[in-house]
């Protein structure tokens, strides 16, 4: 405590608390005063609260500055988008239609500025600005945070901005767009000492926690394998081969350069944006990108999987412009200290694995599938409900999270790393996804060297780790 204390009264005789911020930031260790030893157990006075900026404000970047915009330490400060305003983003409210929301900058800007009035800040709050390019709102805007919720293509670039001028970051899943930008970004965030957090919301439930438990109590013994499966694509797909026929004029308010970002030039079309860019190769990553982060944190977790040994993958029909709409994506990892290694394969595209025996009638596959020497387990569930039912869970060994968003804020002001850092998690998964989506494309079992970033038996694999950018953009 005698540091945090020292820091304390520096932090009180310089008057500033932006200039606390970047002091604690700059030092050895990363120690920033938690906000509940300035403001009380519970109390984030006005003066304390984490000034945060939201870039990529379609469907989940909206709902990321709504959630973290009513927590009392939190004040959104501005905004950031390419698109002045425009409708047919997503919508997570499907019964409304999942194509039917309205955002860009200035919805979410007023938006910001309604729920703070409705907060009762507005005495303590100088509104919300909005911005178009990432880059001027990084020099204009002294925040302490930065929200990076844009299509997947330019997550790196916009991360690695924020990061190099000393902000902590949430980025949306999966963390970048390549496997070299995510060994890349892992490295500045170690580097920064600043809170990270990568959007995969379900690293946060008891639900993770209780499969971990389960399987370090022994339950289903040494796991082999493990079955991952997802749903056919949620989004609409191209009717058409290759890129699309006609060349409409881009909408009024979108910047439609900035948009496209590293990626090669092409001409706008709706089939892109606003949020059908994840069929594409140039801007999205597949479902595997897309919900790899989410389905293989927590077997990341209660397997302690680190870099894989080996993958392959089959699919169906290729495309050079479009990810396919089903595959099969297999991984082998070594033994880690006294668990043996394992092959886990993911499903995509509708495609699942078969039926365990194990099944009651009235079963269905829901969740992961996690095979052991003595048994299954499904999600946090053992297999069948007889061996559920008769089994006693384990004491809750593992510490419960306050939330997902929370876990960040809390690491902001000082507490603990989030669940899903950069370092020490989301930029590893997000590799293995990526890898998984360059065995598919080559259509080979590749061999892996993790730990210097290569494939040994695979010179044209090897290129497909990174993506050159176009000019005037950078990491």
């Amino acid at each position: 405590m005698t540091e945090l204390h020292s820091q304390k009264d520096k932090a009180s005789r310089l008057g500033s608390r932006r200039r606390f911020l970047q002091l604690t930031a700059a030092a050895a260790a990363f120690s920033v005063v938690p906000r509940y030893v300035l403001g009380g157990a519970g109390q984030f006075p006005p003066s304390q609260r984490i000034t945060l900026a939201g870039i990529g404000l379609g469907g989940q970047g909206t709902e990321d500055m709504i959630a973290l915009q009513k927590l009392p330490e939190v004040q959104v400060v501005a905004v950031c988008d390419v698109n002045r305003e425009g409708g047919g983003y997503q919508s997570w409210y499907w019964a409304e239609g999942k194509e039917r929301r309205t955002s860009g900058r200035e919805p979410v800007r007023r938006l910001m500025d309604e729920l703070d009035a409705k907060q009762q800040r507005s005495g303590q709050y100088r509104g919300c600005k909005a911005y178009n390019d990432y880059r001027e709102l990084l020099e204009k805007e002294d925040v302490d945070a930065v929200v990076v919720a844009t299509p997947d293509h330019t997550h790196a670039a916009i991360t690695m901005a924020a990061l190099k001028r000393g902000k902590h970051v949430y980025c949306e899943k999966p963390l970048t767009y390549s496997v070299d930008e995510a060994r890349q970004v892992a490295e500045a965030a170690r580097k920064a000492k600043v809170a990270t957090q990568c959007g995969n919301q379900g690293q946060a439930t008891d639900a993770a926690r209780v499969t971990k438990e389960i399987i370090a109590d022994g339950a289903i013994g040494h796991v082999r394998e493990v079955q991952v499966w997802t749903g056919p694509r949620f989004w609409s797909w191209p009717t058409w081969e290759g890129r699309p026929p006609e060349t409409p004029p881009v909408p009024e308010g979108l910047d439609w350069d900035l948009w496209l970002g590293p990626a090669p030039v092409r001409p706008y079309h709706p089939a892109y944006h606003p949020w059908t860019w994840r069929n594409w190769l140039d801007f999205g990553t597949g479902l595997l990108g897309d919900l790899g982060l989410h389905k293989l944190s927590t077997v990341f977790k209660a397997l302690n999987l680190g870099q894989p040994v080996s993958v392959e993958g089959s699919a169906t029909k290729l495309s050079s412009e479009t990810y396919p709409l089903g595959e099969i994506v297999r991984f082998e990892f070594p033994a880690r200290g006294d668990m043996p290694s394992l092959v886990l394969t993911w499903y995509d595209g509708g495609l699942k694995p078969f039926r365990p025996p194990e099944f009651d009638d009235d079963d269905v596959l829901q969740d992961v599938l996690y095979i052991g020497d003595k048994g299954k387990l499904m999600g946090n569930r053992l297999i069948p409900d007889s061996r559920m039912e008769s089994y006693k869970l384990p004491p809750k060994t593992l510490p419960r999270s306050p939330g997902h968003y929370e876990e960040w804020i809390k690491a902001c002001g000082g507490g603990p790393p989030a669940g899903s850092n950069f370092v020490d998690h989301s930029a590893l998964v997000t590799e293995v996804c990526l890898l998984g989506n360059i065995a598919v494309r080559r259509d080979n079992k590749l061999l892996w060297d993790g730990a210097n970033l290569r494939f040994t038996n695979d010179q044209a694999a090897n290129k497909l780790l990174r993506r050159e950018y176009r000019q005037g953009w950078t990491l």
